[in-house]
């Protein structure tokens, strides 16, 4: 079933984009939204087309907090990506319409513009595409995208909002471009490490969290969780206590053996907000996560070559834990007004 969902959401996405023009300059006037980059950030990727306008981020956040979305199921994008959570839910699997439970964890959407491929295996190369999978899924929002951009074409702030922005009534094109829009503003990059690491703030670390910045590095943490996002976008297989009949990773998207059990390695950046941990949410706390991986993960089957036991002391799994722990932004991570 989820195979079928999601195909079928890629399959509507690609005839919404295949069959609707271009979006025309805005029949009334809009300005650039040009969002505040952290001192280190890379440029922000913004696909040819998909450029930030204030009325673009402003109809793409009304809609990521209204449960109208999901056609009275009760259910928001909000409703499993907390903003103070970094946009990440607090529990293993989030609860969607009826109730119905997901099948992995959500993660969070900070700096989601710069992620390469969607999902913890993957499985979408876009934001705008990534928006159906959600909307259409029974165990998330079960809605409709054609059917709720009929229910809300007429309410405000979106009928004002979509003319402005795109030149057009709200429809799936608009949709599934607003939101695509307003995920691309939520950066983070704020952090008393980026204090530390880009403005030569070595005051901005303790003793014991410089000692697990270098412990983080000296112990190959940083080969798969490198650069500004602490992600180098691979997918592992870490040893998670998963059933990989039920959920094979990454190999539900490749069909390789090989990937089974694999999934993306996922940025570091608020980590301390973003509990619990794993694709599945199986592991509670920081604490958890290091144990996991000072062990070498689950023996019992086949996992990434870098999967080593660490063999830390506990002051060192606590030194790198504070580390971790000052990977938390100071500001918001919401930039539109």
């Amino acid at each position: 079933m989820r195979h079928r969902a999601l195909i079928g959401s890629l399959i509507l996405a690609l005839g919404l984009s295949s069959c609707t023009k271009d979006p025309e300059v805005g029949v009334l006037a809009d300005e650039p939204f040009n969002p505040e980059l952290p001192t280190g950030a890379p440029p922000l990727p913004i696909p040819l087309g998909a450029e930030l306008t204030v009325a673009r981020v402003q109809l793409g956040k009304a809609l990521f907090f209204d449960p109208a979305l999901s056609l009275g199921n009760g259910v928001s994008c909000a409703h499993c990506h907390f903003p103070d959570h970094a946009f990440s839910d607090t529990v293993a699997l989030s609860a969607g319409a009826f109730g119905r439970m997901g099948f992995r964890n959500s993660p969070s959407l900070g700096n989601v513009a710069w992620q390469t491929a969607l999902f913890h295996d993957g499985g979408v190369p876009t934001l705008e595409l990534q928006v159906l999978a959600p909307l259409h899924a029974e165990d998330e929002m079960a809605s409709d995208l054609v059917a709720a951009a009929a229910q809300l074409r007429q309410v405000e702030p979106y009928a004002s909002l979509s003319l402005k922005a795109y030149a057009r009534e709200l429809d799936g094109f608009v949709i599934t471009r607003a939101l695509a829009a307003y995920e691309r503003t939520l950066i983070s990059g704020w952090s008393r490490f980026d204090r530390f690491l880009y403005q030569a703030e070595t005051g901005a670390l303790t003793a014991q969290e410089q000692e697990g910045w270098t412990l983080f590095q000296s112990t190959g943490c940083a080969q798969c969780h490198s650069g500004w996002n602490f992600t180098d976008n691979s997918y592992r297989n870490v040893g998670s206590e998963t059933d990989l009949a039920e959920d094979p990773g990454r190999e539900r998207i490749t069909l390789d053996p090989q990937d089974r059990g694999a999934f993306k390695v996922p940025g570091l950046r608020n980590v301390a907000l973003t509990a619990p941990y794993m694709h599945d949410g199986s592991l509670a706390t920081l604490a958890d996560v290091l144990d996991h991986f000072n062990v070498g993960g689950d023996n019992s089957q086949p996992q990434d070559p870098l999967m080593q036991a660490l063999g830390l002391s506990a002051s060192e799994r606590e030194a790198i834990i504070a580390f971790l722990n000052s990977l938390t932004d100071q500001r918001p991570l919401d930039q539109v007004p």
